[in-house]
């Protein structure tokens, strides 16, 4: 079997018309659309059947798929560890990293890595925490920034840095004047918080609770950036890591971030990979480089840190 063609199988029973699917292999539509044919006779059954105008997978056509997927998900990591093994220096590094990281954390990381590796590429996935991890799971990412251990039995995972999360409270809240508050001053109000698949909601639902009260969710959202946004209109308050210094600067409408005093309000972030996976040589070296780049800033923020507050 063609690999060529079995790249074309995939594409089209994922969606792919067969005339785009023929122009991504430099092929005319008749020549894909008769290699496919071929492909049926080798396989012995039919793969796709005609429903309107698009062609949708047979049976026997998903059970092949799921085979076609792993052989050439094989076959590319093959050319991956050849390429790197010619040359070692220009490898592609597939990360994947939550939102809420790709504005302080991920830039630093990524521009020190090519300082020292400047012909690395990089294949960037962002979203929340449930699809990276099914992502880290395909194998379609080597690895995954994330906040907090996934938990997972196939997944190694290390911490990188100990982020403070802090009370954002809409401008003109009682308590936006203030620097500090206990988190239970605000256990009667309603938290925006991240969808239940996110791991900041646990972390903000596990804090209430250690702070003696149930957070009543007001609204919920995918992304850091909208939590901060609906605090800002007013809606609630939630627990959020403060803007970074790369962060755009605040507007005039931008929530206020006091520092929790009543329980010890933080999450982790860290690098995650598959346990059971031989990376390749480049995707090790970055997670060297990962923890190293953690451990320098734990240092910088150490020697900041004012005296009387050690």
């Amino acid at each position: 079997m063609d690999v060529q063609v079995l790249r074309s199988f995939r594409a089209v029973a994922e969606g792919a018309t067969v005339t785009h699917a023929a122009a991504q292999a430099h092929l005319t539509q008749p020549a894909l659309s008769r290699a496919l044919r071929r492909l049926e006779r080798e396989v012995g059954a039919e793969l796709f059947q005609q429903v309107g105008r698009v062609l949708r997978l047979t049976p026997a056509g998903q059970v092949f798929k799921e085979h076609v997927d792993a052989a050439l998900d094989r076959i590319d990591l093959g050319l991956r560890a050849v390429r790197e093994t010619v040359s070692p220096e220009s490898g592609l590094i597939p990360l994947a990293f939550l939102h809420s990281l790709g504005t302080w954390l991920l830039p630093p990381l990524i521009t020190g890595y090519r300082e020292r590796f400047p012909l690395a590429r990089f294949e960037l996935r962002q979203g929340g925490e449930a699809v990276l991890l099914q992502a880290l799971l395909d194998g379609t990412a080597d690895l995954l920034l994330t906040a907090e251990d996934p938990g997972h039995a196939l997944v190694a995972w290390r911490r990188l840095l100990v982020e403070p999360l802090w009370l954002a409270v809409p401008p003109g809240h009682r308590l936006a004047q203030r620097r500090r508050a206990r988190l239970s001053e605000v256990a009667d109000e309603p938290f925006i918080m991240l969808r239940h698949e996110q791991g900041l909601r646990a972390v903000t639902e596990a804090l209430c609770r250690t702070a003696g009260f149930t957070p009543r969710a007001g609204f919920e959202g995918d992304e850091v950036a909208t939590l901060r946004g609906l605090v800002a209109a007013g809606l609630g308050v939630s627990l959020l890591p403060r803007p970074h210094s790369a962060a755009p600067p605040p507007s005039r409408r931008a929530p206020t971030y006091l520092q929790v005093t009543d329980v010890e309000a933080t999450r982790d972030i860290g690098i995650a990979w598959l346990s059971s996976r031989n990376l390749p040589a480049n995707s090790r070296r970055f997670i060297d480089h990962a923890l190293e780049h953690a451990a320098g800033v734990a240092r910088q923020e150490q020697e900041h840190i004012p005296a009387q507050e050690t």
